[in-house]
């Protein structure tokens, strides 16, 4: 990778679901968000600790997962080690809407910043989850790899992250049940047999149920139609795609996409154990820029 004078470090957490070549090919910092399964802790760390096809064997036959927030001092000793040496930081965040990580590297930085006056430490609240947050990571990058400032790349990530639009089905809406992060009500539009939900992420970076729609094929043939409420042209610049262990899914809806939309660029991985954890084995999801989340 090319550097610029006004080069700068990004970086994300593991909550944005980028495959480990991402992070290697263009030189972006990755912190791990953690997660319990069986007892037993382990980093999201792209599929190193644990394949996610090994996650998601363990889910399918009864294993429980948790996760737990990156704590202040973890965010204090990832951005110290760059600040000490004299580089800018730009760390875009999990959603605050799902994750209190973002309060803990608001807190680090802002300790940091004291300590290291001359240096910029930025730290973006998201709004994103899965690979919501590879799209911003994604423009950001190709932003920095072409010279633009980290003022430029932090402004324009402010401006643009509730333009993402997330949209998702579920396999199972218990998950999210139980891990909090949609209310029993809501919960009650997946109890019906042969009924799966589809989600989207409002404007405070929140999981919302949305619609219902019948079996499997009608969900993914759902997300396509869906589409058409947030983009104003039938052309996507990048889609990404993320999916819980359900690939030839994944490439269906792909296809299906392909049919309606003119895409320029596809980004496809797992969703990874952090995501997961709370949505469950196959889900599959959906990501572009469209008109801004209300």
């Amino acid at each position: 990778m090319e550097f610029h004078m006004s080069y700068f470090v990004l970086m994300t957490d593991s909550s944005t679901d980028l495959p480990k070549a991402f992070y290697e090919e263009n030189d972006v910092e990755l912190i791990p968000i953690r997660y319990v399964l069986d007892g037993v802790e382990y980093k999201d760390d792209a599929g190193v600790s644990m394949e996610h096809e090994r996650f998601y064997e363990k889910m399918r036959a009864g294993s429980m997962s948790s996760t737990s927030l990156i704590n202040r001092e973890e965010y204090t000793q990832a951005f110290e080690k760059f600040l000490s040496e004299g580089k800018d930081v730009l760390y875009i965040s999990i959603s605050s809407g799902i994750s209190g990580s973002y309060q803990s590297a608001v807190g680090a930085a802002e300790e940091l910043s004291e300590k290291y006056p001359d240096r910029k430490l930025y730290v973006c609240d998201g709004l994103c989850a899965s690979m919501g947050g590879a799209v911003l990571m994604h423009y950001a990058q190709k932003m920095r790899a072409a010279g633009k400032s980290i003022d430029e790349v932090r402004d324009w990530v402010e401006e643009n992250k509730l333009r993402v639009i997330h949209l998702f089905t579920v396999d199972d809406l218990m998950f999210l049940k139980r891990s909090g992060r949609i209310s029993s009500s809501a919960a009650v539009l997946g109890s019906l047999m042969g009924v799966k939900p589809m989600l989207d992420v409002d404007a405070n970076g929140k999981l919302r149920a949305c619609k219902k729609m019948r079996g499997r094929r009608g969900a993914l043939e759902g997300l396509v139609n869906w589409v058409e409420e947030f983009i104003e042209s039938d052309e996507i610049e990048v889609l990404a795609i993320s999916h819980a262990d359900c690939e030839q899914d994944a490439m269906t809806l792909l296809e299906k996409m392909k049919e309606k939309y003119k895409i320029k660029e596809v980004l496809i991985n797992f969703i990874g154990p952090v995501i997961g954890s709370h949505s469950g084995p196959d889900t599959i999801a959906i990501f572009f820029m469209g008109r801004k989340r209300t």
